[in-house]
This record gives C-alpha cells, structure tokens and sequence, in this order.
C-alpha cells in the first residue's frame, strides 16, 4: 500500500524544498506544531525512504552549462547491463527506462558542446550494444526536478451517519470550516454503500437509527471487512442516557475507536476527529 502522505507531511517536505538546512525548531515554528511532532515525522519519512535530503548544485554555476537528453535504442537483452554502464559515467545525473520507440533516455551535463560531442562519440560509441542515438540538446531549464512541488492531496474525508439532520448539518458546518470534506449518511446501510463507493479517512457513527443497535451492527460490519477494518470509528450517541442504555456494550467490546455522548462540542469533535487522524497515520 502507498505511503499516505498527509497534509503536514506535505508542510514538511515543502519547507525543506525551499530550504533543505531548516531545523526542526524552525520548521515547528512555521507549522504551529511542537518540534518533536516535527522530529518524529521527519524520522519516519526518513527511515520508510519517502523523502531524502541531498545537494542540488547550480549546474551553470558550477561550469555545467551544457545539458542533454540523450535516447537510445539498445539491444534489449543487454538492456539492464547498458543501464548500470550508463549510470556510472560521470557526466550522467540520471538514466531511465522507457516505452516507445528508445529503451533507455539519460540525462547527461557538461562543460561545453566540446564535451557533449566527445561523450557521444567517445564513451558512448564504446559501449556495447547501443543500436541507435537521438540526442536533445537542452537550451534553457525553466523548472528542475528538486522545484517540483507534490500535488495537494485531496482533504481528509469525514463519513458522518446519523439520522438527526439538524445533527449532520451542525457537523458539516464544523468540519467543513476546519478543511474536512463531509459525507452524510441516514442510517447503518447507506453507510455501508457509501463506503463500498468511496473509502473515507473516518468514520462518525450514531447507533441508534434504523434500529436501536444500527450502528453497532453497521460498524461490527465494517471492522469484519479486510479492506476496511483500519478505518477509524468515533462512536457518538446519546444512548448512554436514554432507556436503552442497558441495551449498549461495554466499552471492551464497543466496535469503535472511541464513543463521545452527545451532546459533543464542536471543539471537543475536532479535537478527537484529529487525534484519531494522526494516530491512523502511525
């Protein structure tokens, strides 16, 4: 499964883009959290391989102003060998394999046209294997890999089931404000059918609607489905304090993240909403 790149996760890798020597206090700072939210992320990115901090020269400063993407033809069974020959050349930032009409296309730097022409004549005529050559002078770079930005992932997606309207419309007044998209559903088999139309990131589950225990069971549902069993459940009911309280299980038992007793404050919903948010993303 691809990593999930979260919204501070993007804040993150953004702020070192622009400039790679930020501390952690620093980056902190300008994201409004603590400096060990941002250490234990920045660990995490580390050490799963999603991010990796380096050195990006001015080419053109450095006395590499000449640049060309080179694409070649070659023999496919000595594709990979060509490849790893390639790639240890000096003059090559990159080598990749392609579809089409060229098996392989590096990008290549040098000095000067002088250098770019000994390269395809000298240390490219030797390698064996290579059947032809289409070279792509580069005249100017408007935008390098290391300035590409990740896309803005979509905002998390909040499944709100109740059958109180006045109760989902206060909700996604709430969350919506807080830069969560809202999904709404009446009882525990829309939510099901909407969650075979669409994953959400959690789950807010009211129990009594179609039946006194529809959420109970819809959710029991949802924790026995292997592509869903993750997904987190806040619980939010006031049958805790209505004559079927008896009816409710404990809390060892209760298929949910956590259960808030309505009635909830927006604050105290946001906060939890996040809390189990962050700790799904562990």
């Amino acid at each position: 499964m691809p990593y999930q790149i979260d919204m501070l996760d993007q804040q993150i890798i953004r702020a070192l883009q622009r400039n790679g020597r930020m501390s952690n206090v620093d980056i902190a700072r300008e994201l409004g959290v603590t400096e060990a939210t941002i250490r234990k992320r920045l660990d995490r990115l580390l050490g799963e391989g999603i991010i990796h901090i380096t050195v990006c020269p001015d080419l053109a400063r450095v006395g590499l102003g000449t640049s060309a993407l080179i694409a070649l033809q070659v023999d496919l069974a000595r594709v990979g060998q060509i490849a790893e020959q390639l790639a240890n050349l000096p003059q090559v930032r990159s080598v990749n394999y392609t579809t089409g009409e060229y098996d392989l296309v590096l990008e290549a730097v040098f000095p000067s046209n002088q250098e770019l022409l000994h390269f395809l004549t000298g240390d490219l005529a030797v390698i064996s294997g290579i059947r032809k050559t289409s070279t792509f002078h580069i005249l100017k770079r408007i935008k390098d890999g290391h300035q590409w930005v990740l896309p803005t992932p979509p905002p998390p997606s909040i499944l709100v089931v109740d059958d109180d309207p006045d109760f989902v419309e206060a909700t996604r007044i709430v969350l919506e404000a807080e830069g969560f998209e809202v999904v709404a559903a009446a009882n525990g088999d829309e939510a099901l059918a909407a969650l075979q139309r669409g994953k959400p990131s959690l789950v807010i589950m009211d129990i009594m609607m179609k039946g006194v225990l529809d959420g109970l069971h819809a959710s029991w549902q949802i924790q026995a489905d292997p592509e869903l069993r993750n997904l987190p459940i806040l619980m939010v009911s006031s049958i805790t304090s209505s004559g079927y309280a008896e009816m409710f299980p404990t809390d060892e038992s209760i298929p949910a993240d956590n259960f808030l007793s309505k009635p909830v404050p927006p604050d105290r919903l946001v906060q939890e909403i996040k809390r189990l948010l962050e700790k799904s993303a562990r």
